[in-house]
């Protein structure tokens, strides 16, 4: 099974600002910093995902 590159940094990014929403919004209250957290969380998540390349196929 071949994943590509942009579908790991979606599900990444999405992985990663659902995890810092969750966490922002547990009092209640979602502030300007915490929705920078959450951007920032989900734009590191894309880019880091999409410049790891995947592991190369090995014939076993």
């Amino acid at each position: 099974m071949r994943i590509s590159s942009i579908a790991k940094a979606i599900v990444a990014g999405l992985a990663a600002g659902a995890t810092a929403a969750v966490t922002a919004v547990q009092d209640g209250v979602l502030t300007t910093g915490e929705g920078v957290t959450i951007a920032l969380a989900v734009l590191g998540a894309w880019g880091i995902t999409y410049a790891v390349p995947n592991k190369p196929k090995t014939d076993i």
